[in-house]
């Protein structure tokens, strides 16, 4: 997969990663590159500490309270990390990077979940980025549906609050 154009891939990897943050720089590595990214950098403990913090940033993107708050804090973190558009084949294709060559990965998730996250919002909506809806649950997703009324971060979070609901029903109809 190439994660050009940015947006859908880079913010389903940002919702996985702050979901579930990754406990080791291999782990890290690997999850990254079973979402397809391009292995152009070699990991190191500094980039588990950066991704943190990046990701700990953007989920702030993911709680902000409104789409002004969201999109000042989503340009903070395009303003850091994303460079200039630029095209490259690296990899035999050519297509768009939105980011300096030679980065770290750190440094290439800081460039592409930035533009991803702007991506998919600007194109998508504003809206499509949450929290689950599902009691007890606060996972993130990124609303990808075509629709655009995605509740919740799983099919099984939404069977579950589906039975919540109809058993709460049930149990005020009977009483």
């Amino acid at each position: 997969m190439h994660i050009n154009p940015y947006g859908r891939d880079p913010v389903l990897l940002a919702a996985d990663l702050a979901n579930s943050p990754p406990s080791s720089v291999a782990e890290l590595a690997d999850r990254c590159a079973a979402a397809g990214l391009a292995r152009e950098w070699e990991p190191g403990p500094a980039d588990l500490v950066a991704v943190r913090g990046l990701l700990e940033r953007w989920t702030a993107v993911v709680d902000a309270g409104s789409a002004a708050e969201r999109a000042r804090l989503l340009n903070a973190l395009l303003a850091e990390g994303a460079g200039p558009p630029r095209l490259t084949d690296h990899d035999g294709v050519w297509h768009l990077h939105h980011r300096d060559d030679g980065l770290g990965l750190a440094g290439v998730l800081h460039a592409l979940i930035p533009m991803g996250t702007a991506t998919h919002l600007t194109t998508r909506g504003m809206d499509r980025l949450g929290r689950c809806a599902a009691a007890g649950c606060t996972r993130i997703f990124a609303d990808v549906s075509r629709n655009g009324r995605q509740r919740y971060c799983s099919a099984r979070c939404g069977n579950t609050d589906a039975v919540r609901r109809h058993r709460g029903r049930r149990s005020t109809d009977a009483a």
